[in-house]
């Protein structure tokens, strides 16, 4: 069986939002949705998506900012396509949005079926995604990305909520740098990132002063470097 395209839908009307999903559910797709920029950070901290449906103007941070901020993230995260939505069908606001990285713009008011052959030509357009690691080797240590369980020579190694995902995002991005911001946003709460990592390397590293698998980028963050 193959499994359906996964969308993000990002819109701050809450009636837009649940006619979106539905619509587009109906269509075939795994919708999620956020309620606003910040939300989905969050959201995009911990899954893949094939597309963000994202509208632009929001409270607070802007669809055009969320889209900059997207095309900086490291491997296929950083290349998730991307469709605007917005009131504002300006010819300086598309050409913003698609100078940032954005791969289509529909302005509102739109017909929902333009909305599907639209995200059906991006996802035409698309290469298919590389294999999901499931589990990674650190050592004498294995991790099941999917599950969030860790293992020390084959027995079970206790991993706190906020660790497990965590790892689960580092493994995500594996031998590429995550932002302290993007691991903030993973830990729910935004606190307590290096307390985390401190643990972890405990649990993983032979040498947790001199760490060989999760290390230090400077000015960025953490860099899990599985073998």
């Amino acid at each position: 069986m193959i499994e359906p395209r996964h969308l993000l839908v990002v819109d701050d009307d809450d009636r837009i939002r649940e006619l979106l999903k539905q619509y587009l559910a109906r269509a075939g797709f795994r919708v999620t949705t956020a309620r606003d920029a910040s939300a989905a950070r969050r959201v995009l901290a911990r899954l893949d998506f094939d597309l963000l449906v994202l509208d632009v103007m929001m409270p607070g941070e802007d669809g055009f900012s969320l889209t900059a901020w997207l095309r900086t993230r490291a491997g296929e995260s950083g290349a998730t396509p991307v469709l605007m939505l917005t009131a504002r069908d300006r010819p300086a606001d598309r050409i913003e949005g698609l100078t940032l990285g954005a791969d289509d713009y529909l302005a509102k008011p739109f017909e929902p079926r333009e909305l599907l052959l639209r995200i059906e030509a991006i996802l035409r357009r698309r290469a298919p995604r590389a294999p999901v690691m499931t589990s990674i080797a650190l050592g004498r240590c294995r991790f099941d990305v999917a599950r969030g369980e860790l293992t020390r020579d084959d027995d079970p190694v206790r991993l706190t909520e906020a660790e497990a995902r965590l790892l689960q995002v580092l493994a995500k991005f594996a031998h590429a740098p995550v932002h302290r911001q993007d691991l903030a946003a993973a830990d729910g709460a935004g606190r307590g990132v290096d307390i985390h990592v401190t643990r972890l390397r405990r649990k993983i590293e032979n040498d947790p002063v001199n760490p060989r698998y999760l290390k230090t980028v400077r000015g960025r963050g953490y860099m899990l470097t599985p073998d």
